[in-house]
């Protein structure tokens, strides 16, 4: 787990410019494991998406190389079901998305770092919250 106090994070706000919600506290979630899409320069991954899983997203995640139902407790990471929240990184959201496997995610959980990779539109078409 990475020493926080060293990390300089970037502003919390949304994509829709508010506050930045929390996406899930169980599991844990996030870059910094605060339950919240936060990020900083050290987040080279981008993890800014707050998205709610499905079996099938899990399955093209896993089928791309990133297993996330598989639990990994040396790393405090339980393994995701379908229904969790989860902090995905920006440019696995936008893979899915061409693939026509985009989970849903929350916009207000969603951090403005991640319009750096994908359009408001495309976040808003997924949505779980409204605009």
């Amino acid at each position: 787990m990475m020493d926080q106090g060293d990390l300089e994070r970037d502003p919390d706000r949304n994509v829709l410019g508010g506050p930045l919600s929390l996406c899930c506290a169980d599991p844990q979630t996030g870059f910094f494991r605060t339950g919240f899409c936060q990020t900083s320069d050290q987040d080279h991954g981008r993890h800014t998406v707050c998205v709610e899983v499905t079996d099938e997203f899990l399955a093209f995640s896993k089928h791309r190389g990133n297993d996330l139902s598989t639990p990994m407790p040396a790393y405090g990471f339980p393994g995701l079901s379908a229904g969790d929240r989860w902090c995905l990184c920006a440019a696995r959201w936008k893979e899915a998305l061409d693939a026509g496997m985009a989970p849903k995610v929350m916009l207000s959980a969603c951090h403005e770092r991640t319009l750096d990779v994908i359009e408001l539109s495309d976040l808003a078409d997924h949505a779980l919250d409204t605009a």
